[in-house]
Order: structure tokens, then C-alpha cells, then sequence
């Protein structure tokens, strides 16, 4: 069986294995009622829908509303 016969440096091993690390960017689609990108599965930040349907008011998505 094979054996090192000397221990890899952390560099060696960091920079062997970096490439595994590398992160996709998240997904982009266009909102189906403005045309905006949203991410997918996500509710339209700027008109409100998700999918064909309203979800939120048209003034805007806040994700923590404030206390009134």
C-alpha cells in the first residue's frame, strides 16, 4: 500500500481542494408582471407578485414591517 512519505503542507492541501469551494451565483429569472429579476421562488419586491397572482401591496415589499 502507499504511503507519504511526508506529510503535505496545509497550503498544498488548501490550495488542492479550493477548487471544490468555488460558489454558483444565485438564479436570476425576470418577475412575470414588471419584468424585474427576482430570484426564483421569491415574492416580487417591487410590484408585489408572485407567479401570476398579487401577493403584497403594490407600494413596495418590506421583509420586517415596522411596528405602528
Amino acid at each position: 500500500m502507499a504511503v507519504p512519505k511526508q506529510k503535505k503542507s496545509r497550503s498544498k492541501s488548501r490550495s488542492r481542494n479550493a477548487q471544490n469551494i468555488k460558489f454558483a451565483r444565485p438564479n436570476v429569472q425576470g418577475c412575470v408582471n414588471c419584468g424585474t429579476p427576482v430570484r426564483p421562488h421569491h415574492v416580487c419586491e417591487e410590484c408585489g407578485y408572485f407567479k401570476d397572482s398579487p401577493v403584497l401591496p403594490a407600494d413596495g415589499y418590506s421583509e420586517y414591517p415596522e411596528n405602528e
